[in-house]
């Protein structure tokens, strides 16, 4: 990045903040104005951003943004109410992301015959994962009720982590790193690797650091400057530790903020703050680069079937799944498609897909342009929808 890349950014930052109220009162979202900006201050817009967009760096600080969502979200959860609806994010992710996976391999097969199989293996599995930063309208709305907020902050908060290992082994496969007959083993042992070291890193360094955390407050050690920061560096520590160690970053994050909210109840909502903060700057970033780097480059070979298979994924290959799995639970048919409508693609998906972008495969190029127009599609629809059928199901609640 150079100082004219820097400048545009702090001045769009700065502007973005000075008017952040009143596009907060409007149905568009932040990241929609984030990659709209990007596309028009990109190579393929005005060409005022002069550096192309590098995808390690852009993976880089995607997955920065999301532990540090991830971790924050997951610390104000409400795990009262979890505990006692927990059947509905355990159908979300034992049944409803499989079948997900599965119908989203049906579709591609058809809209795309020039992919091989374990490519559009590959392009289910990186829409497969909810968004917890663009799905934020939903969860942290009161009018919707409480069990269905937690559910998909939940979901959203371990599926990315469970859909890490599957992604690697679809991968291997894709590029014949590994035969279809060494799968079954490499993915047991993938998924037992990324969610138990996960987990173990989370609970076991949020523990040891909240406890010197409030012994440090405790004893008046930290100045009320620097109080917000170590949570920041928590959730970080978690990421990294987890990924350093052949884990899931994300299941750490997750598993860590819950941990760090049932152990600083009081004085959390003042600690989380500055993570918080932090996160929306991260994600302006990451949103301006994605629209930059990945939307304009690839905009001239859009075509009616990436198009249709965008569509496809966030409404029949998302919402199937998820009425069905719910069948027998709590959740009422509007409910149910509530829940199927919200599962915004973001940040994600991003990191998937630059992954699999560094791994050069055949049909690389399709399944980057459809992640991104998937994703595009998916701020667009799911901004201007979040806080109408919010407000439309916590109207029908009421009445019922």
């Amino acid at each position: 990045m150079n100082y004219a890349d820097l400048t545009i950014l702090a001045l769009f930052v700065f502007v973005y903040c000075a008017i952040s109220g009143r596009v907060d009162r409007t149905p568009i979202n932040g990241a929609l104005v984030y990659t709209l900006f990007g596309l028009a201050v990109g190579s393929y817009g005005l060409g005022l951003l002069g550096s192309e967009v590098d995808s390690g760096g852009l993976r880089t600080i995607a997955e920065l943004t999301l532990a540090l969502v991830l971790f924050s979200d997951a610390a104000k959860a409400d795990l009262s109410v979890l505990k006692q609806t927990i059947a509905v994010p355990r159908r979300l992710l034992l049944i409803g992301l499989p079948m997900t996976i599965g119908l989203g391999i049906l579709v591609g097969t058809i809209l795309f015959p020039s992919l091989s199989f374990f490519e559009v293996a590959v392009l289910a599995t990186i829409l497969a994962p909810t968004d917890a930063a663009l799905g934020k309208a939903v969860v942290s709305n009161p009018i919707v009720p409480a069990y269905i907020r937690q559910g998909l902050n939940a979901e959203s908060g371990l599926n990315d982590g469970i859909c890490v290992p599957i992604l690697f082994v679809f991968l291997a496969l894709a590029t014949g790193e590994a035969t279809a007959h060494q799968s079954g083993g490499l993915a047991l042992k993938l998924v037992l690797e990324e969610l138990g070291i996960g987990l173990l890193v989370g609970v076991v360094l949020t523990a040891t650091l909240t406890y010197l955390l409030r012994a440090a407050m405790h004893r008046g050690w930290i100045l009320k400057d620097w109080r917000q920061i170590p949570v920041i560096a928590m959730a970080l520590g978690c990421f990294g530790a987890a990924q350093w160690l052949g884990g899931s970053g994300f299941i750490a994050a997750f598993s860590g903020g819950l941990l760090f909210g049932r152990l600083i109840s009081n004085d959390k909502h003042g600690l989380l703050a500055e993570a918080e903060s932090t996160g929306d700057v991260l994600a302006l970033i990451t949103w301006v680069a994605f629209g930059a780097g990945v939307i304009g480059p690839y905009l001239n070979a859009l075509n009616w079937q990436v198009v249709l298979y965008a569509v496809l994924s966030l409404t029949i290959v998302r919402m199937l799944p998820v009425y069905l799995c719910l069948h027998g639970t709590i959740a009422s048919k509007s409910e149910k498609l509530f829940m199927g409508w919200f599962g915004p693609r973001g940040l994600a998906s991003i990191v998937f897909g630059v992954i699999v972008l560094g791994e050069k495969l055949p049909g690389g190029d399709t399944i980057s342009l459809t992640v991104g127009i998937t994703i595009l599609l998916s701020v667009i629809a799911h901004g201007l929808t979040a806080n109408p059928l919010a407000s439309r199901l916590g109207g029908g609640e009421r009445a019922r």
